[in-house]
């Protein structure tokens, strides 16, 4: 009894029902890219059923029967962030959206400064390669790390790893961590960069310390003795709460190789895996022509994937927010996402599902624990699910 949770991060598919509220009307990631970029061919999610989720791909397929069901998922918690949405496919849904902030009020920097020794500089909103433009000369100059924020409920510290050691960072990190909580700040990231000045840039060392989430389907499934493998930054966001096993990536390549290695030699239990280049490299940049890159990466490895599916397995495909490259501003987008389910041969339509919890509802019943999840719904069918093994 095995499963893949595989989250494309930021591949939404249109605007919610309520964007407007958060400024994303007629927000669409894919639809967008696909639009902009014609000769986009996907052709092995289309094989899942993404033809039925995105119209513009109709223009280049035929009726055929699809190899999964298929459906369209819409967030019910407050927010549109990667905590959030990951948390909600887990199984928790939160009524108060996470804090954002332009600058970090004074006295959470002085309480951080003083309890890790630190004098930071920065404290202001950019994109992480913008600040290492903006200050990272001065960081090496002083050795103060920088300090800053987007449009996601994130605090960021940034610091040359020749200029302050990489558990140094950390610390820091962790002290802001701390503190962090009283002001609901979903995440504080470690960001450390390397290079020449002039010529700065991020390197794989990144480390997020999340808030603490509510108890999760992840828990109640390691509890049964089920390992519960993250992938990329899923331990991260879940303050390794659920999480047996954790693999860290450096890109999606590396993510996707790393799913592939577990899944050749797992039995049972849960692999939960991210692919965040669709976001951090080319959403957050508004890179169309680089997501469209990626997109088709994905959906040359995703074909010599199916192969390795057996019925009994388990294998969803869906995203936690949107992020639309030809949407004004670089935030998030509020969008509904893909849902893509192989099982037992099935193919269906799914729907439209009311929350990201459906997600949890399904495993908990995959997984045969002791009670429902009691969010969301399963969309396992009843027939094949007495089929298990």
């Amino acid at each position: 009894m095995r499963a893949l949770l595989l989250v494309l991060d930021s591949v939404g598919i249109g605007h919610a029902p309520d964007a407007d509220e958060y400024g994303d009307a007629g927000a669409n990631t894919l639809g967008h890219i696909l639009e902009q970029v014609p000769g986009l061919r996907l052709p092995n999610l289309w094989s899942l059923g993404l033809p039925e989720l995105v119209p513009v791909h109709r223009s280049y397929v035929s009726n055929t029967r699809y190899k999964s069901s298929y459906g369209k998922m819409q967030e019910r918690s407050a927010g549109k962030d990667t905590t959030t949405g990951h948390w909600e496919i887990a199984g928790v849904i939160l009524n108060e959206p996470f804090a954002v902030y332009e600058r970090f009020p004074d006295d959470l920097v002085h309480a951080i400064e003083r309890d890790a020794r630190v004098q930071f500089i920065g404290n202001y909103a950019r994109s992480g390669t913008v600040i290492l433009d903006e200050l990272g000369d001065e960081h090496v100059r002083t050795g103060k790390p920088i300090l800053y924020t987007s449009a996601d409920s994130v605090l960021q510290i940034a610091a040359h790893e020749e200029v302050m050691r990489i558990d140094r960072l950390y610390d820091i990190c962790e002290v802001a961590r701390q503190h962090a909580d009283r002001f609901r700040i979903g995440r504080v990231i470690a960001r450390p960069f390397a290079g020449p000045e002039g010529n700065f840039a991020r390197t794989s060392r990144r480390h997020d310390f999340s808030m603490e989430p509510p108890r999760t389907v992840l828990n109640a499934i390691s509890e049964e003795n089920f390992p519960v493998i993250g992938v990329g930054k899923i331990s991260d966001i879940f303050a390794g709460q659920g999480v047996t096993d954790s693999f860290p990536t450096n890109d999606n390549a590396d993510g996707m190789k790393r799913i592939e290695e577990i899944w050749r030699t797992m039995e049972k239990g849960l692999v939960f895996a991210n692919l965040v280049d669709f976001d951090m490299q080319h959403g957050h940049r508004r890179d169309v022509a680089g997501y469209a890159a990626a997109l088709e990466e994905f959906d040359r490895w995703l074909g010599t994937f199916i192969p390795q599916v057996q019925p009994a397995d388990l294998v969803m495909i869906t995203a936690d927010h949107g992020n639309d490259p030809t949407h004004r501003g670089t935030d998030h987008t509020r969008e509904q996402v893909p849902l893509l389910v192989m099982y037992h041969g099935a193919t269906r339509d799914l729907g439209t599902r009311e929350t990201f919890a459906d997600v949890a509802a399904t495993l908990s019943e995959y997984f045969a624990l002791g009670e429902p999840w009691p969010v969301g719904a399963s969309f396992l069918p009843r027939a094949e699910a007495a089929q298990r093994i």
